[in-house]
């Protein structure tokens, strides 16, 4: 742990993009932290809303970021860690907030081995009424040395923005964040490429709130084949950037990494099976795909029951015909496309697979 942890600087950068109807509860929790040494930065990505008239209200008490051109979340994410000059930095999206010992909890836990923390987060609605927990608690984070992952399959269990801190030595090696490439999920470049540099540690608790909506980028169920697609490419290219940064330190990443990556080949059979005319893989195939899967599901970290019964889900997309694996997909991938009674049987399902 740190010695002087009272002495720690910390900053909160917070990303908005119209937002403003979230940002006011956002940027109070970051003022709000039990934790003394805290500046919080927002950036605003050329809103079209009243977000930059909310960010001006709160005058000294921050610093603002104001964009003249919409850059995307990693032009967010780069432009808040250059008006930074926290040790330990967290990146909070503005429909998302932390509780008040979100800070204090995390650097009471850091060492200096650290390149990233990652906490647990509530799932919250629109109304800030608690309806989950994220990650599930069943799934058990990846903490320590998460490299062999890495390079075996191009993931580890980890969270979203808002459940993540990082080492700012750490971020000064890997970024800035190429902003083309991660307009959205800079968090997953960001994921993905911290631990080359240190342990990866994990804090049980709920330290936050991420809020599910309609306008979250990840939440688009009426589009659910390009939600799917959009998540293959993002795989592909965190894959790239991961590749060529274990390069430069002497680390080579399997060839056929998201092979072995459950999450990966969930979403790359979804983008197959809703649209294969527009699918970015041109010669994969279900049933291949869906092998890929059972093998895979059998290396999670997870409990034997839960592996087992993801290997069977894979399975039976494999050899169900392609419409019927399309709603079979739906189901597991879109929580809101689900029939009452499959999501009452789902959540028995989660309690008993602990």
């Amino acid at each position: 742990m740190y010695s002087d942890v009272d002495r720690t600087p910390v900053s909160i950068i917070i990303s908005n993009y119209n937002y403003a109807r979230f940002l006011r509860p956002c940027i109070d929790s970051a003022l709000e932290q039990d934790y003394g040494d805290v500046e919080v930065i927002i950036v605003d990505d050329e809103s079209t809303d009243n977000s930059v008239e909310i960010i001006e209200s709160y005058g000294g008490r921050v610093r603002p970021c104001l964009r003249t051109r919409n850059g995307g979340h990693a032009a967010a994410f780069n432009t808040g860690f250059a008006a930074s000059s926290g040790e330990i930095v967290l990146f909070l999206d503005a429909d998302d907030y932390l509780y008040p010992n979100a800070v204090s909890e995390a650097v009471s836990a850091w060492e200096a081995t650290i390149a990233q923390m990652q906490f647990r987060l509530h799932i919250v609605d629109e109304q800030e009424q608690i309806k989950d927990i994220f990650p599930p608690p069943e799934l058990p984070f990846d903490s320590g040395d998460v490299v062999p992952k890495l390079l075996r399959k191009g993931r580890y269990q980890t969270t979203v923005t808002s459940g993540l801190a990082f080492d700012r030595s750490t971020l000064e090696t890997i970024m800035p964040i190429p902003e083309q490439d991660f307009r959205q999920g800079a968090d997953g470049y960001l994921a993905t490429l911290a631990p080359l540099y240190g342990k990866v540690t994990s804090l049980e608790a709920c330290l936050g709130a991420y809020r599910i909506h309609g306008g979250n980028h990840s939440v688009f169920a009426e589009k659910f084949g390009q939600r799917a697609r959009w998540r293959v490419e993002h795989d592909f290219r965190r894959l790239e950037a991961l590749s060529d940064q274990a390069a430069e330190i002497g680390l080579t990443v399997q060839q056929d990494a998201n092979l072995h990556d459950p999450v990966h080949l969930e979403e790359r059979l979804a983008s197959l099976c809703v649209d294969e005319s527009q699918h970015p893989v041109a010669d994969d195939s279900k049933l291949a795909l869906a092998v890929a899967g059972v093998s895979a599901s059998l290396e999670m970290n997870a409990s034997l029951r839960r592996r087992a019964v993801l290997a069977a889900w894979f399975l039976s997309i494999g050899v169900l015909p392609r419409q019927m694996a399309k709603t079979v997909l739906a189901w597991k991938l879109v929580a809101s496309s689900r029939p009452a009674f499959l999501s009452r049987m789902s959540k028995t399902i989660r309690r008993t697979m602990d």
